[in-house]
């Protein structure tokens, strides 16, 4: 098992023995999603760290999507326990990067590989995911080289 799970595990054991409901239910949500995720394909297997934070990520971004919808329906209080639960998955994800640094990572990646115009754009985009590393949604990061490629 993966240190990040157990790190996952501990917290959740932690949280149902402080009797935090909402941490207790998003920690299961989130250990349900990997697990999941280990039997998905033809056996299962044990994710490794940088597995589960691809899922962690996922599950982050869907609770934001949540949040959104349920903010432009008027329905607040759902909102509101989305973002919190949004933002207790995402002390388990690794620091997002701001703007300016991934239009540095961006700009290194498209120089690198020498990338330039529309009919680049998904090896450009590769190549920038590549030097993101999962520090950034791949929404902000296919803006970024949109934008400098001039698409």
């Amino acid at each position: 098992m993966g240190a990040l799970k157990d790190r996952l595990n501990d917290d959740l054991h932690t949280a149902m023995k402080a009797r935090d409901e909402l941490t207790t239910a998003t920690l299961r949500m989130a250990l349900a999603a990997v697990r999941n995720a280990e039997v998905a394909g033809t056996e299962a297997r044990d994710l490794s760290d940088d597995e589960v934070l691809a899922v962690l990520g996922k599950e982050s971004k869907k609770r934001r999507e949540a949040a959104t919808a349920f903010s432009d329906a008027g329905r607040t209080e759902q909102a509101s326990r989305e973002r919190s639960e949004g933002e207790i998955i995402e002390q388990y994800l690794p620091k997002q990067l701001t703007d300016e640094e991934i239009a540095e990572l961006v700009a290194g990646a498209l120089a690198a590989g020498g990338f330039s115009g529309r009919a680049q754009m998904g090896p450009a985009m590769k190549a920038a995911q590549a030097a993101v590393a999962g520090r950034a949604e791949g929404g902000r990061v296919a803006a970024e080289v949109r934008r400098q490629l001039g698409v």
